[in-house]
């Protein structure tokens, strides 16, 4: 069963329930965030920096510790191209599922294969994204208290199952709105039909007049948006 019809009704319950992670950008300006989690992938990742390249786009990348771990060189070229860097865990392990010390292990194992791909500090990566998207309140709990940013999403088109190109730009579309962050996936689920499906949503997006920005970029923003 596709879970898409439901996200955009979980979204309106998780978003006011847990306000300390970032969901969304600025209601009130036309900025959205595109972001991409999974990866780095050796073919998909390359095919989808071309289309972001071209439309001179700056998106966010939530990577796999164990996929920056293969392909080192794939993260390198992400990060030279000026793209935000987050988390994704390890090895897509649902964080509920993981003690509190496998959690922490995970996520400075990410910070760790990152740091020795791109040559960073990886304690200044603190964005996190949790894996299938699950958490808890203790979760959460957690990586606020390792001084870790929680990010979540507002437009999931579900594209990790493949329901066909148009149906995930269809579902975009649909939902798009100022502040959205928008998720795909550039790994080995839904990473084959990525770059297709960004060639296609960004030119109409920007046609609607919305400007591309980073995961940091609303975090900087986050007070405008969160004033009553």
């Amino acid at each position: 069963m596709q879970l898409a019809p439901f996200f955009p009704v979980l979204y309106r319950i998780l978003q006011p329930t847990f306000p300390n992670c970032l969901w969304s950008g600025n209601a009130h300006t036309k900025e959205i965030a595109l972001t991409f989690d999974d990866g780095p992938h050796p073919v998909y990742t390359p095919q989808l920096l071309k289309v972001l390249d071209y439309y001179s786009i700056e998106a966010s990348f939530f990577w796999l510790g164990a996929c920056v771990h293969r392909y080192p060189t794939v993260a390198k070229s992400v990060y030279d191209c000026g793209h935000w860097i987050g988390l994704h865990g390890y090895d897509h392990r649902s964080f509920p599922l993981l003690t509190t010390a496998e959690l922490q292990q995970s996520l400075e194992s990410t910070q760790s294969a990152i740091s020795t791909a791109i040559g960073i500090n990886g304690a200044n990566l603190r964005d996190v994204r949790p894996p299938n998207g699950l958490f808890t309140p203790q979760t959460l709990e957690l990586l606020t208290k390792w001084q870790y940013r929680s990010v979540m999403w507002s437009v999931v088109p579900e594209d990790w199952v493949r329901p066909g190109i148009n149906l995930v730009v269809q579902r975009v579309l649909e939902q798009v709105q100022n502040g959205s962050t928008i998720v795909l996936h550039d790994g080995a689920c839904g990473g084959i039909d990525v770059a297709e499906t960004t060639q296609i949503l960004i030119p109409e997006l920007l046609r609607r007049g919305y400007k591309f920005v980073t995961i940091d970029s609303f975090w900087r923003d986050r007070t405008s948006y969160l004033k009553p």
